[in-house]
């Protein structure tokens, strides 16, 4: 008698929405060139350096705002390597409607190109009532393309100090936020980022420390990990990379 109800019941969990999201690797970008067909970063007010090599910001991408995936889905999904189940909360902090979380996420997006204007600017003790920088990135929201947008400007403006780049000619990718004192903070999501890096030619990823467990769980082979907590430590990274010499943290 009850064998129906139970089935019933069983069906209704299988197909309700759930309050997770499946998220998988997005795009990336190199903040060194274009997006779109228009520059990642445009400077005024002091000489641009040509640069080579590649800086690549990484995202992930997400099932839809108002797409709840339901517990076929994270059963599915739960286990691949090329995915991840991911609270809802995680993926989309703020707001019900796509375009409430479009305006959030274009908000983080502003705050984090302001920051990294502020971080790269105070490194390089440029006036930034004389150096004007411009960043654009269509279509993607969110802070954690902060230190790769710093480390863009840095290369553009200084590269590595003596004529070089901080590339030294290599695909580098990374994510993290940073602060206008450089500080680099994490941003979630890491092991689809660094799969996302590795498709794209990345053979370095830049993570926050604090991520460093997240990243080395499901490394992709030929990406090296190097760990930042500020963009002064990061900077030396890349030249003690393109030099060939001194001490690069790992994870």
């Amino acid at each position: 008698m009850c064998a129906v109800p139970v089935v019933g019941l069983i069906v209704t969990v299988a197909v309700a929405p759930l309050p997770f999201a499946v998220a998988q690797p997005g795009m990336t970008a190199n903040v060194l060139g274009k997006n779109h067909g228009t520059p990642v970063i445009t400077v005024s007010g002091a000489p641009v350096r040509k640069t080579s090599g590649e800086l690549r910001m990484t995202t992930i991408e997400a099932t839809s705002p108002d797409a709840r995936v339901s517990l076929g889905d994270v059963v599915d999904n739960w286990f691949r390597t090329d995915r991840a189940v991911m609270p809802y909360g995680s993926v989309y902090p703020t707001g019900n409607s796509l375009k409430e979380i479009e305006k959030h996420n274009s908000a983080q997006m502003q705050e984090s190109q302001n920051a990294a204007t502020d971080a790269a600017l105070n490194y390089l003790h440029l006036d930034p009532d004389h150096v004007k920088v411009d960043l654009r990135l269509a279509n993607v929201g969110g802070p954690s393309a902060g230190l790769l947008f710093t480390l863009g400007i840095v290369d553009k403006l200084e590269g590595d100090g003596s004529g070089g780049d901080l590339t030294g000619g290599r695909t580098v990718a990374g994510t993290g936020t940073i602060d206008a004192d450089g500080k680099v903070g994490a941003v979630g999501g890491v092991p689809l980022k660094t799969r996302a890096a590795r498709r794209d030619g990345a053979t370095v990823f830049l993570v926050p420390k604090a991520e460093c467990a997240d990243a080395k769980a499901e490394l992709p082979k030929g990406l090296r990990l190097v760990a930042v907590t500020d963009l002064k430590g990061a900077v030396n990274s890349l030249v003690a990379l393109e030099k060939g010499k001194g001490k690069i943290p790992s994870c």
